[in-house]
């Protein structure tokens, strides 16, 4: 008597047969394209040596994931293609030079997570202990781009960054948005013995409210970052970490509680840091930082100009001049790149009339 298990796999086989082999011939197919890409990318590279031209250009694969969404006829979804086109774009110049990046350590950190969000992962990635440390290795050429928080959608500005971006000659070539779910991590998922919770300062004030209801008398501990944190609760049984689900996979963590940040749409915007300028790309924006003249009516003076050329704002912060007091750098955003001519004439006003006047860069919009 035959067994029907076995006779419905023979006819699933029999019948997923002929579109098996379509998969093995498109695979083929695919295999050869990428390798051709692949040469093409070397052919690039040495272009690109011979005239000492940096390897990373967050513009040109600003226009080629913009160009793969525009193009994409389905089913597969753009925002998927587009993370698969970057890192066949990372492969393919990691095989002329990896690219070396500096980000917030150590790994495991949401950094971390918008550095690959941004370059792939077939880079050499450099961790750093403090933001400081980031901005010193690009300064000093240890790597070519550093990864760095500015802003977040519940606490604001990250004002150490701020301050940094003011004194540094380095600029902002490229920005990342990241979705920011905080969880609760221990060693075995037990919070009886736990006498300390750690977490980037940043991450505790994100989970402020969530923390005052669930464990209102356990002590809290800012650290570096939230990676480090992870690191500290799988040494010590004592400590609970907020920190991402990612960290906790890799220090080998319990999720206590999944989701604990206090607005469910957390969200922080990261910054690319180099030396390098950006060309136009399909949407920029450019970030400069003002100072304006002890006057009446200053501010509005000062930026006038961007009504008027047609400049849309996106971000205005302040922040106090430490060396003299109740007097303010401005931090503006603003839509546009500094080589179209509406925004040139603009900052050409602006900075004539400025007290201080540094443009920190223009780099394509995040997605």
């Amino acid at each position: 008597m035959s067994d029907p298990i076995l006779n419905d796999k023979s006819e699933v086989d029999k019948d997923l047969a002929p579109i098996r082999a379509q998969i093995d011939a498109v695979d083929a197919q695919l295999l050869h394209l990428l390798n051709e890409r692949a040469k093409l990318a070397q052919a690039v590279g040495h272009v690109k040596q011979k005239h000492a031209q940096p390897v990373f250009r967050p513009e040109r694969e600003a226009f080629v994931l913009q160009k793969i969404a525009a193009q994409n006829p389905g089913p597969l979804p753009s925002h998927s293609l587009q993370t698969l086109w970057r890192e066949v774009m990372s492969i393919c110049r990691a095989m002329e030079e990896a690219v070396k990046v500096a980000y917030l350590g150590p790994a495991g950190t949401y950094t971390e997570q918008a550095m690959y969000k941004q370059f792939g992962h077939a880079i050499d990635a450099i961790d750093c202990t403090t933001v400081d440390d980031i901005f010193r290795t690009v300064e000093a050429d240890g790597a070519a781009f550093g990864v760095v928080p500015i802003e977040n959608s519940i606490e604001g500005a990250v004002n150490r960054t701020m301050d940094l971006l003011l004194a540094s000659p380095l600029k902002i070539c490229g920005e990342v948005s990241l979705a920011i779910r905080h969880s609760m991590l221990h060693k075995t998922g037990d919070m009886s013995g736990v006498t300390t919770i750690v977490a980037h300062p940043q991450a505790l004030a994100q989970c402020y409210n969530w923390l005052k209801q669930h464990y209102p008398h356990i002590e809290q501990k800012p650290v570096s970052s939230n990676a480090q944190g992870a690191q500290m609760a799988a040494a010590d049984p004592s400590v609970a970490a907020i920190a991402s689900d990612i960290a906790g996979t890799k220090y080998a963590l319990q999720t206590v509680a999944a989701s604990i940040q206090d607005d469910a749409n957390n969200r922080t915007r990261f910054i690319v840091l180099a030396k390098q300028l950006c060309g136009i790309s399909p949407n920029d924006k450019t970030s400069i930082i003002l100072a304006t003249p002890n006057k009446a009516g200053a501010v509005y003076a000062l930026l006038e100009p961007f009504a008027r050329k047609g400049v849309s704002m996106l971000r205005f912060e302040s922040r106090p001049a430490r060396q003299k007091g109740w007097e303010y750098f401005f931090y503006i955003d603003f839509a546009g790149h500094i080589d179209e001519q509406h925004v040139r004439e603009a900052l050409a006003e602006i900075e004539a009339n400025a007290a201080f006047y540094k443009c920190l860069g223009s780099y394509p919009v995040t997605s």
